[in-house]
């Protein structure tokens, strides 16, 4: 079987070949060619040691990335090629690091080492392909299936764990029982993995196709990582405009969010404080009364420990806070406040916040919310396209503009121009200088009771 790989890759495993070595394309890049998929990274495996390969390339730029590990990187005509030795791992002490790394000549020896079938493949042009555990069946199946005894695999690395869900979610393939199973005993092992990588496979998996059914199946691995939203299942939403449980409600709305991160993150996290807050009424209706706000400081706690950048918590944070605004009820004075206070970006994504919310309630009452959303983004197109005025620096005068004018520089001083502002955003005063002197005159005289 011939199959076309980038021209700089063929080289290197020529040149390799050329120098005694064998050589094949693995990993995610052999994966991603067997399913017709554009490749970004390359790797090529070796039976060079690191020193050998260097040597072989020196004729081109080549970057010591993990020599002491057996990998470099040689560059051929702006293309980075990671080119790694043939290795062995043993010992995992630490349920993500292997103690001992040994090189080997045998390609078969590093692919048994490797996760899943899926990715255990490997393909040189001199050679063909290498598939020793089945991975092409299993990527024609659509199978996420572990190499060897799954309890080994995941006690070697336990990041496997969020892999296998992140695969199974992002390429919309099942999970082998077996693996599955294992997953579901082995989740503890999460406790290893750092903040930082946890956050990153988490958050590919939240943007994948598959990721509802993820959510569902694999349930209690999520409630491990997050223990907040474990209450959420089971609490029940005795409400007309509801037809799942709190948990159940989530998934959906994760689902039909844009596949963005910060919106997948938000909605994840958007509910978190219902539990908390829940009563029910003397009719038998409950009610989730400022379970937002509960929310937003659920969501901060989970964000601080994942070590998300300030930005993004902050953003998601603020999705989570303002996620049950009533587009249609809102004045346009209160739309820009909304954007002084958050962005416009933002208020643009609380629609889509709003929409997947309502799309994952009962459907009886989904046209009415989708009808809500149009008017009220219609309203934020209109304020977009009026150049409106936000923020204090928005309006034509300044603090220098007003100390001119006789107005000293004074927690007084920022009263007024609060007070403009508001005006502003009210319709009821122009953005003009004159005008906005004037006014300002008058608010001073009134303080002094002139």
């Amino acid at each position: 079987m011939v199959i076309n790989i980038a021209p700089q890759v063929n080289r290197v495993i020529e040149i390799l070949h050329s120098h005694g070595h064998s050589a094949y394309v693995v990993g995610g890049a052999c994966r991603d060619i067997l399913m017709g998929k554009a490749i970004n990274d390359w790797d090529v495996a070796t039976s060079a040691l690191p020193e050998e390969t260097a040597a072989v390339f020196s004729d081109y730029r080549v970057i010591e990335t993990g020599i002491k590990h057996g990998t470099v990187t040689v560059i051929i005509d702006s293309l980075s090629i990671e080119i790694t030795t043939y290795r062995i791992e043993k010992g995992y002490s630490d349920n993500r690091h292997p103690d001992r790394v040994d090189f080997t000549q045998r390609i078969e020896d590093d692919l048994s080492r490797r996760d899943f079938t899926v990715n255990a493949i490997a393909y040189s042009p001199l050679i063909g392909i290498i598939d020793p555990y089945g991975g092409q069946q299993d990527i024609d199946a659509k199978v996420i299936r572990c190499v060897g005894n799954p309890d080994t695999r995941f006690g070697e690395d336990a990041l496997r764990i969020l892999r296998a869900l992140r695969f199974s979610s992002v390429l919309g393939f099942d999970i082998d029982k077996d693996t599955a199973d294992s997953i579901h005993r082995n989740k503890n092992l999460l406790a290893n993995i750092s903040a930082e990588r946890i956050f990153a496979e988490t958050s590919k998996l939240l943007c994948g196709k598959n990721v509802k059914r993820i959510l569902t199946d694999f349930s209690d691995v999520f409630f491990f990582i997050f223990p907040e939203l474990e209450p959420m299942k089971g609490c029940i939403q005795n409400h007309e405009r509801h037809l799942y449980d709190v948990w159940g409600h989530t998934v959906a709305a994760v689902d039909s969010v844009k596949a963005e991160p910060h919106l997948r993150f938000a909605m994840l996290l958007h509910d978190s404080g219902k539990p908390l807050v829940k009563t029910t009424d003397e009719n038998g209706v409950d009610h989730f009364y400022r379970h937002s706000k509960k929310s937003r400081s659920i969501t901060e706690a989970v964000l601080l420990r994942l070590k998300t950048s300030t930005k993004f918590r902050n953003l998601v944070c603020d999705l989570v806070e303002y996620h049950d605004f009533l587009p249609d009820k809102i004045s346009k004075k209160t739309f820009k406040k909304y954007i002084a206070l958050l962005g416009i970006e933002t208020v643009r994504d609380l629609f889509d916040i709003r929409e997947s919310d309502i799309r994952a309630q009962n459907p009886v009452f989904l046209a009415e919310g989708l009808e809500a959303n149009k008017t009220g983004l219609a309203v934020l197109n209109e304020i977009e396209k009026e150049n409106a005025c936000f923020r204090i620096t928005d309006l034509e005068i300044s603090g220098k503009d007003l100390a001119a004018a006789g107005i000293p520089p004074s927690p007084q001083m920022g009263r007024i121009l609060e007070t403009l502002l508001d005006e502003v955003m009210g319709d009821t005063l122009e953005n003009k200088k004159e005008a906005l002197l004037k006014r300002a005159e008058e608010i001073n005289q009134m303080k002094d009771g002139n």
